[in-house]
């Protein structure tokens, strides 16, 4: 079994698409996910299961539209691959200032080529966009709700579905997988 990270897009915000986190896990364990745990309601799981992520993702996604009845973007990491996110954030000392305006993106498929450049080019008010691997870090500096940088945005120049979690997010996914220095 591989540990893996899962991140669901657009649920429990502001009333809508609500996906409590109990029945997420008896959910997860309903697919033989073992060891289910979530972290806050913005939908990041930490679970063992067995197969590759693409597929664990495939039938998460399955499994919620059927019980939930809605379409929910997931995005799965093995936590394997988590430390490199956190050794790679490119924006450490806004990070530490200001964690909630540090977010990394994390996109269903590898980013366009020019992805970022886009991107950089509707950055408004000081926000800055990096990227490191397949991951898209970006500073808010004025924060999420003030930025021009959607999520449909996202989508359309990443070239798949994006969703992004702030810097204390990440770093509690690495702990809670067993994966932090």
């Amino acid at each position: 079994m591989t540990c893996f990270i899962a991140l669901l897009r657009g649920i429990n915000v502001g009333g809508n698409r609500k996906i409590p986190m109990a029945e997420l896990r008896e959910l997860c364990g309903e697919l033989g996910f073992e060891d289910v745990r979530t972290y806050i309601q913005s939908g990041n799981l930490i679970f063992n299961a067995s197969g590759k992520a693409e597929a664990v993702e495939a039938r998460l996604e399955k499994a919620i539209e059927k019980r939930f009845g809605f379409a929910v973007d997931v995005i799965v990491r093995t936590a394997a691959q988590w430390p490199a996110y956190v050794k790679g954030n490119p924006l450490p000392e806004a990070s530490e200032k200001e964690p909630q305006l540090v977010h990394l993106a994390l996109s269903k498929a590898p980013p366009k080529k020019d992805a970022v450049a886009a991107l950089r080019e509707r950055a408004t008010g000081g926000e800055r966009i990096e990227a490191v691997g397949e991951a898209i870090w970006v500073l808010f500096s004025k924060g999420v709700g003030s930025s021009k940088l959607s999520p449909a945005v996202f989508d359309r120049l990443v070239g798949s579905p994006v969703t992004a979690r702030n810097w204390r997010t990440v770093q509690k996914l690495a702990e809670l997988a067993g994966v932090s220095e």
